[in-house]
């Protein structure tokens, strides 16, 4: 996802040592990589000089971990600018700069960095190590060469599986029953840099793109916090990707919401998950938006394609290519969210309508 921009291997990755294997927790694959000589022991009376990068709410796990670490000095977080926000268009600061605050680190809030003094700026900071977590920033390759331990990133999928923008959206919407979060040295690809270590997660049928991206940047910050010391010292290897077995994700659009009811419900039940919170699963009814807030493929049955009837059980649902998919809550344009029952109460000819 757009966490970052990943950036050049530094030359420490040159020199190999002996590979070792650990195993941070039972559900994390295995990391290698080709340590630096320079390595050093986390010591509170020495601590990690770090940059912390971030922006939404589910970076603050990571960020509140490097902060916790006695062994760690966090000398600044940087984060974007703040923005107009809500009905009222009030500045409001990102939540990774509000927790900074809590915490009394220096903020940093350039809108980008290709101002030479941005970068000499960050320089003068002399960070040992830069983490970065949905920082939403590109990182241009002058910053490569500052930090001692490299830049690493938590990008919320089992790389190379799901790089770029949409990992989570594009793990739920392919139907995997598992994915996980992967801490990675940047390079200049995209999502392509060496793997240091990754923890796994299986996808339920209850989750959704937000809760899971929740869920797994608190993962992502456990990790973190497992791993940072055998980076530092040397003692962790980190493997290249196979770029063969890489798939790549975009950067999600309102359109993707849009339901073709000819397609399964299966795929139409994912389709509403991954898209949690936006752009969502939205059709059209009487020349208005319908949002299908909550949906569920049905066992059997079927019915045309877009058409609403009512389930065996009673339950409201549309036709597909494929099943039926009910329909349990959902949301007409200008009116507020609605359960199918109170729904149909204030429609009653809705059963029956196409859809679309």
């Amino acid at each position: 996802m757009l966490n970052c921009v990943p950036l050049a291997i530094t030359s420490f990755l040159k020199v190999p040592h002996q590979r070792l294997t650990r195993i941070y927790n039972q559900d994390i694959a295995l990391s290698t990589h080709s340590a630096r000589e320079s390595g050093r022991e986390l010591r509170p009376k020495n601590p990690l000089r770090a940059v912390f990068m971030g922006t939404p709410h589910f970076a603050v796990p990571a960020l509140d971990t490097l902060a916790s670490n006695p062994a760690v000095d966090v000398v600044a977080v940087y984060t974007p600018p703040d923005r107009r926000r809500g009905r009222g268009r009030v500045m409001e600061p990102s939540p990774v700069k509000a927790r900074a605050q809590e915490l009394e680190i220096p903020i940093h809030q350039p809108p980008s960095f290709r101002s030479p003094d941005v970068v000499d700026e960050l320089s003068e900071l002399n960070p040992e190590i830069i983490v970065v977590v949905a920082y939403g920033r590109l990182l241009p390759a002058e910053v490569l060469d500052i930090p001692r331990f490299g830049c690493l990133n938590l990008h919320p999928s089992l790389l190379p599986r799901h790089r770029g923008p949409s990992p989570v959206p594009g793990a739920i919407l392919s139907g995997d029953d598992t994915t996980g979060v992967t801490l990675m040295l940047l390079d200049e690809g995209m999502d392509s840099g060496p793997i240091i270590a990754q923890r796994t997660r299986s996808i339920g049928p209850v989750d959704d793109a937000e809760s899971l991206t929740t869920e797994l940047f608190r993962d992502g910050a456990a990790l973190l916090e497992a791993t940072l010391r055998d980076w530092v010292s040397g003692n962790v290897e980190a493997r290249p990707q196979d770029d063969e077995q890489a798939t790549f994700t975009s950067k999600m659009e309102r359109a993707d919401g849009l339901a073709d009811w000819g397609r399964s419900a299966e795929f139409l039940w994912r389709q509403q998950r991954a898209y949690t919170p936006w752009p969502g699963l939205h059709t059209a009814w009487q020349g208005k938006e319908l949002k299908l807030l909550e949906v569920a493929p049905l066992p059997d049955g079927d019915a045309e394609p877009g058409v609403v009837v009512r389930a065996d059980g009673g339950q409201l649902a549309a036709g597909t290519g494929e099943g039926r998919l009910e329909i349990r809550r959902l949301q007409l344009e200008g009116r507020r969210p609605a359960d199918a029952a109170e729904f149909v109460r204030g429609y009653p000819d809705f059963p029956g309508a196409r859809l679309g």
